[in-house]
């Protein structure tokens, strides 16, 4: 079978900047969590699939064609760009309705798309205003409303959950889910692991243009199971605490500040029992936990060092 996405050597460069480096990567249909921190290559990678960058190097076919000029492609391209052009006078409604227009629905067809996108996206009661009165969270809903009015199979969302309030962002992961379940293929970039946990168990993770790893989430979990934590932890007494924990075997080291002591754990999971068992004990020695390196970032550093 001819996977959706088929990158093979794939690299673009820009001046003496390259965006990304021969990638290697297939797409198949459900829902792909792009990852990556800022300037990891998310976007030159998308833009590269959707034909506005063609390859300095190497190939890249969706459903077996090049996507570059390809109108049958195009048309089955839905797309949600991290970035954002409107014409500010235009109404909500309008645009979505244009963008259906284009995509070659007829006006009674277009104009019920639209007004279903809106309304899905609690969008209805302020469709017809101009989106230079909208929010930032309402801009976002539009823009993913004329993906969702447009129903394409090959779905492309770059970071679509930015300036969504939290009543928003669970009513878009919900749409994902649906349009895995449909059978669709949606790539969702983001550098939150959090927000591709909550859509899928297949990631792609990207570093500096390159791919680090491609598969289900727990393989990326396990990363970061894997890497050394550092945790935070604000206290009455410091050394006291410091005291429980650097004896510990996965201890790597330890150090101070103000009110509050920094344990490095290769064993999260023993580090946050002990701890549990510590705030039950004494609720009042601790007064504060951060965790710098529970996140995706951390992961990245860690695998590149």
């Amino acid at each position: 079978m001819t996977p959706v996405i088929d990158a093979q050597r794939v690299s673009k460069w820009f001046g003496e900047v390259v965006a990304v480096n021969n990638l290697n990567v297939t797409i198949e249909p459900g829902v792909t969590g792009l990852l990556g921190p800022n300037g990891a290559g998310k976007t030159t990678f998308i833009k590269l699939c959707l034909g506005l960058y063609s390859p300095s190097r190497g190939t890249i076919s969706i459903c077996g064609e090049s996507p570059r000029n390809n109108m049958r492609i195009m048309r089955r391209i839905g797309y949600c760009a991290e970035t954002e052009k409107f014409y500010e006078n235009m109404t909500g409604f309008e645009f979505v309705y244009w963008m259906c227009r284009l995509r070659g629905l007829r006006p009674g067809p277009a104009k019920t798309h639209a007004e279903d996108a809106m309304a899905f996206l609690h969008m209805d009661h302020r469709m017809h205003e101009p989106i230079n009165n909208y929010s930032r969270g309402m801009r976002q809903r539009t823009k993913i409303a004329q993906v969702l009015a447009t129903d394409s199979d090959l779905i492309f969302l770059d970071e679509p959950m930015s300036g969504i309030d939290p009543e928003g962002r669970e009513d878009l992961f919900n749409l994902i889910q649906e349009w895995g379940r449909q059978g669709r293929t949606v790539i969702f970039s983001t550098h939150v692991l959090y927000e591709v946990e909550r859509v899928t168990n297949n990631v792609l993770l990207l570093y500096k243009g390159c791919v680090l790893a491609q598969g289900e989430i727990r393989q990326i979990r396990e990363l970061i199971d894997e890497h050394p934590h550092a945790v935070t932890v604000e206290c009455r007494d410091p050394h006291a605490v410091a005291s429980i924990f650097a004896p510990e075997p996965a201890t790597l080291g330890v150090e101070f500040a103000d009110g509050a002591v920094t344990v490095r754990t290769k064993d999260p999971n023993a580090f946050y029992q002990k701890l549990n068992d510590l705030v039950i004990n004494d609720h009042s020695a601790i007064t504060g936990i951060r965790c710098p390196d529970d996140d995706l970032q951390s992961v990245f550093d860690y695998l590149v060092r």
